[in-house]
């Protein structure tokens, strides 16, 4: 879809492109037909509008490139943490891919892992049993 986009947009700069010397062209010579016909008479009458056909390519070629911006943008993501949180579930990493079907450089994986795999209250009984247990294991192989 990246190369598609591409290309409908480097289509419509041309084609504006084409637009834009066919203005400059249009004006030059209507300035030089404007200068000769000064010269031969003393009330110049030079028409100061662009033609029709460069006014349509102009406007046709600015909405192809409207259109092949469209085409490359990334989907939007959610706004919402549920809904976002939601699809990262469903979908990993998949979900959050561009156009070109490479990971998007945002991506920062489920907004929720920190407090999924936090370390839970710590048990001080446990921890203190624990060590009375190794200690005790400890002296019984001293004596040993």
């Amino acid at each position: 879809m990246a190369l598609l986009s591409k290309t409908i947009t480097a289509f419509g700069g041309l084609l504006l492109a084409h637009a834009c010397y066919s203005a400059r062209e249009h004006t030059t010579l209507l300035s030089l037909r404007a200068a000769t016909a000064a010269t031969l008479t003393s009330s110049p009458t030079v028409a100061a509008s662009l033609p029709l056909d460069i006014i349509i390519e102009t406007i046709i070629s600015t909405f192809i490139i409207l259109v092949g911006l469209v085409l490359g943008t990334r989907p939007l993501r959610p706004i919402e943490w549920r809904v976002w949180a939601g699809k990262i579930e469903r979908e990993g990493e998949e979900g959050f891919t561009d156009n070109s079907g490479a990971v998007d450089r945002d991506f920062v994986g489920n907004p929720f892992s920190l407090l999924e795999s936090r370390p839970n209250f710590v048990d001080i009984r446990k921890q203190r049993k624990e060590f009375a247990d190794w200690i005790q294991k400890g002296d019984s192989l001293q004596a040993q």
